[in-house]
């Protein structure tokens, strides 16, 4: 069974930085694209990162420039480097993998849109 675990939440100082962790455990055989989400109360989940298996980085305009995602093929991992954090940050962060392929038993499947459970970031003086 694949499963996808994000930590480094927590409570931060505007200004602060913060690194998150997301790692994908199981008989994994690839990942297409792997992601940060957030969601704050009353909002709809958004994007916030992407980075594609060959290491190309999409970035929602809000936060271009302050965060820097990388990933560890090697390692199913991906993380999410928060500079110069905003109250307007503030959300639940969700890990997403794209396309992730994986094996049970002997045979393959493929998921096309696999969540972790989240961590929470909070921006606050």
């Amino acid at each position: 069974q694949v499963q996808l675990v994000e930590s480094g939440g927590g409570l931060v100082q505007p200004g602060g930085s913060l690194r998150l962790s997301c790692a994908a455990s199981g008989r994994i055989l690839s990942i297409n694209i792997m992601g940060w989400y957030r969601q704050a109360p009353g909002k709809q989940r958004e994007l916030v990162a992407r980075i594609t298996s060959g290491g190309s980085t999409n970035y929602a305009d809000s936060v271009k420039g302050r965060f820097t995602i990388s990933r560890d093929n090697a390692r199913n991992r991906v993380y999410l480097q928060m500079n110069s954090l905003k109250p307007e940050d503030t959300a639940v962060y969700y890990c997403n993998a794209d396309r992730l392929s994986y094996r049970i038993g002997s045979g393959s499947y493929n998921e096309y849109d696999y969540w972790g459970q989240g961590t929470q970031v909070t921006v606050s003086s």
